[in-house]
Order: C-alpha cells, then structure tokens, then sequence
C-alpha cells in the first residue's frame, strides 16, 4: 500500500544527550523550594519560573525525570506535601452519590467506573484538594464533574464552582458533560469563553447559575467586570493543569485565584503531570490528595502505535493518500504542528478529491463550533487539526490518529493518541517519521516506555 514511499531503515539508532538546566537556575528554584511561601507569594514566582521553562529541544533523559518527580513526592522518604488515600469503589453505586447524579452518571452510559473514577470521586466529593493524574479517554472530566455536581447547594442560585480549561472546545465539552451529568439535578451551567457575546456572558451570568466553566481570559474579565461574583465559590478546577501552568494563562490563573475566597477547594486534573507543574501546585493547594501514574504507567491500553518511515517530507502527503481509503473506514484525527500546516494540508487533501475537515485556533469561533459539530455528528470523517485542539476533541468514534508531524514534546504525544479508543474502545496511532524525527520518537519511546513497531500492511483489519 505505502511500499513507494516507506525505506526500511535501522528505527532509533542514535541515542539522545540529555540537555540540562543551567547551575543557576537550580540553585535558585532549590533555594525557593526551602522557602514556606504563601499564596500571594507563589504567583508572581510562577510567571518568573514558567518564562524559563521554554522548550529545550526534543532531548529527554527519563532518569532526570524520575528523580525530579521522586523528590517531589518525598518517595525517598522524607515527609511529603501530599496525602494518599486508598480508597477503590468499584461502583458508582457505593459511593454514596446523590441518587439524581447517579441517575444522570448512569443516562450519560457508564456503566462502571474507570480507575480514575474508582479512587478520584470520593475524595473530591469530601471537599478535599486533589491532584488527579490519568490516561486520556479514562474519565478524568467526569470524575470531576461528579465531584462538583455531588457538593452544590441547588437551591443557591449562585455561581459555587469555577471550571477552567486551555481552550474553548475542551470548555465547552467540559460544560456538555456537566450538564448531562447534572440533567435530573437541574445543574445550571455556562461556559464562559473567548470569541463569543461578551453582553450575552453577562446577562446568564447575572441571571444566576451553579457552575462556569471557561478560559481564562473570558473568566478574568467577567470576573473584573462583577459580572461573574466570587462570594459563594467553593470549587476551582483546573483541567489540562500542565498546559494551563506552562504557556501563556499564568498571570490570568494568578489574577482569578487572588479573587477567590480563601479557602476554596482545589482540584487539579491533567493526563500529564511534569514534575515542574506538580511542584509548582504545592503553593497554593491544602494537603492535596494525589492520585498520579508513573511516567512509565501513562501508556494507552487498546491503543495500537505504528510508524511509517516516510523517509523525507515531501513524502508525507503521498502516504497521506495511499491511506485515505482506510481513513474513511472510521473516523480519524490527523494532527500537524501548525495552523499553517492545517491550511496547507487541507488545500492539498481537497484538490486530491479527498474529503477533510479543519480547524485550529486562528478560525473564529463559529466555525470551529459548526466544523466540530459536523465532526461529532460523523457527517465529516477526518479532521485535520494542531496540539491547541488535541485537547478538546472527545468523540467516541474516533479509532485512528494519524500524526503527520510528530508532537515537539513528547507529553503531547499522550494527549493526541488518546482522541483514538476512548474509554477502553481499541484504536490506532500512526506515526509518520523523517530521518529528522528518529530523536523525537525515541524520546517518545523512552518517555512512555513503550515501542513502536513499523505498519503492517494489513491496517484496515486493526481498526
């Protein structure tokens, strides 16, 4: 199928030199962490730290990472931040939930809960801060959801948790769920988010609701405005934390976190947890309790990975094509770097005859609500789309990802892979390679502790 453009060649022979940070910065971020900082104090160092935390390249040393995590979470056994609870319900049933919120859990169709369900509600239904770490696809958004719907006052028509998410389409998914969860509970929900009425936010606002779900952005200028009050805030989750605390939303979360009431329940939700991102969300979290997997526990079961040694790019689109036909079968997402690349690609597709959809984050909002409309609904088949969007794409058809580019950090290869076999449905990844991506692959390989076989020709009988 794909013999005209695949080269055998010798995957991952060159091994990769671990980068490191300068002394300084070390000595310094030590320094700090032997610091017993307040809230206010934490913030201000975030947007200081996080400047210096810009990509190193594609060079990973898994040992260096596991240390850092390691004495982070006292396993070498000093006296931790954190506590742990063991607590498993196998069932929803045993939780002791509102019998309405099983009732919603139950018409959503779970069944059963995940693992991240078993042992994650619970303790954010007893008020407690929690960091919660799974696979993506897992349950992690209604792990939360249940949590927040389990402790509102339902007859306080006021705004009592605040939800926040990187980007509009994981926002919006947030507040579908949230709502269908919360459907026999009369739960009023809105989402707050960029590129729509600013007059329309204010008025459901101001006309009362349970829940906000939003960006930042649009969060912290309702807020500013008064439109959205902070009085009866009891909840704050941060959903994605890594992507929340690593790019361009710290001054916003600061700013939102400094308006809440003091002690307000914290949760943190993410399928990947850098030891940076774990360190920083001591500062402003209660003896959280932590339920997070191992770096080399964040593989995704039922999902199968391949390669395509492609060889050179030019190469890509070719194979592209050839894989067309098994594309249609199923619904696929095919993820590039940039939103360039998203246009480029698209062109090339259509002119070809291929049917494909897009979208990435320079589109207005509209657009990307009809496109991913028309994408959830199985109308359009594949979605051609950037890393910003990886995160917000939940539609349980999904069986095949096809990353044209490979990710430039190797934690996002977990966040796309996993819009393929949600929930324990099988799925496909795979991996276009240059020779220029040997290095990112086999930091993939080493991150995830996983390897990944070259496509066989039989593809379609996978799906």
């Amino acid at each position: 199928m794909v013999e005209g453009y695949i080269k055998q060649k010798q995957l991952l022979s060159s091994s990769s030199t671990p980068r490191r940070r300068s002394e300084e910065f070390l000595l310094s971020f030590e320094h700090f962490l032997s610091l017993s900082l307040s809230r206010s104090l934490f913030f201000p160092f975030l947007t200081s730290v996080m400047a210096g935390m810009a990509s190193e390249g594609t060079q990973y040393d898994p040992r260096q990472f596991d240390s850092k995590m390691n004495a982070i979470l006292g396993e070498e056994g000093e006296e931790t931040f954190y506590t742990t609870i063991d607590e498993v319900c196998d069932s929803f049933d045993a939780m002791e939930l509102r019998s309405d919120l099983l009732r919603g859990i139950y018409a959503y169709g779970f069944e059963k809960p995940s693992a991240i369900q078993q042992r994650g509600i619970i303790p954010f239904c007893k008020g407690l801060d929690v960091i919660q770490q799974a696979q993506s696809g897992t349950g992690k958004t209604a792990t939360f959801c249940s949590g927040v719907l389990q402790q509102l006052d339902y007859t306080l028509v006021q705004c009592q948790a605040l939800v926040l998410a990187p980007t509009r389409e994981l926002a919006q998914q947030i507040e579908k769920v949230m709502r269908a969860l919360g459907d026999y509970l009369g739960v009023k929900v809105h989402a707050c988010v960029g590129g729509t009425s600013v007059r329309e936010d204010q008025r459901i606002l101001q006309s009362g609701v349970h829940v906000v779900v939003g960006t930042p952005g649009r969060v912290f200028d309702m807020l500013r405005r008064q439109s959205l009050r902070a009085d009866a805030i009891k909840m704050f989750v941060l959903d994605e934390a890594d992507e929340m605390l690593s790019r361009g939303f710290k001054d916003q979360i600061y700013d939102i976190f400094q308006l809440l009431p003091s002690k307000v329940q914290v949760g943190v939700f993410s399928a990947t947890m850098p030891p940076e991102a774990l360190e920083i969300t001591r500062k402003f979290m209660n003896k959280p309790v932590r339920i997070l997997v191992k770096r080399d526990e964040l593989t995704l079961e039922g999902i199968k990975q391949f390669y395509v040694n492609v060889d050179k790019e030019e190469w890509k689109l070719e194979t592209l094509c050839d894989l067309y036909e098994t594309l249609a079968i199923t619904q696929s997402v095919i993820f590039v770097n940039t939103r360039r690349k998203v246009d480029w690609l698209t062109d090339k597709m259509r002119s070809r005859d291929h049917t494909v959809s897009a979208t990435h984050g320079d589109m207005d909002q509209n657009t990307r609500d009809i496109i991913m409309r028309e994408f959830r609904s199985g109308s359009s088949r594949v979605l051609i789309t950037t890393d910003l969007l990886a995160r917000g794409i939940d539609v349980q058809q999904v069986s095949l990802v096809i990353n044209f580019d490979l990710p430039t950090q190797p934690e996002n290869y977990l966040h796309r892979i996993g819009r393929s076999g949600r929930f324990g449905r099988k799925g496909v990844a795979i991996n276009f390679m240059t020779s220029d991506d040997e290095r990112m692959m086999s930091d993939i390989q080493k991150f995830y502790n996983v390897v990944v076989e070259e496509l066989p020709n039989n593809v379609a009988d996978l799906l």
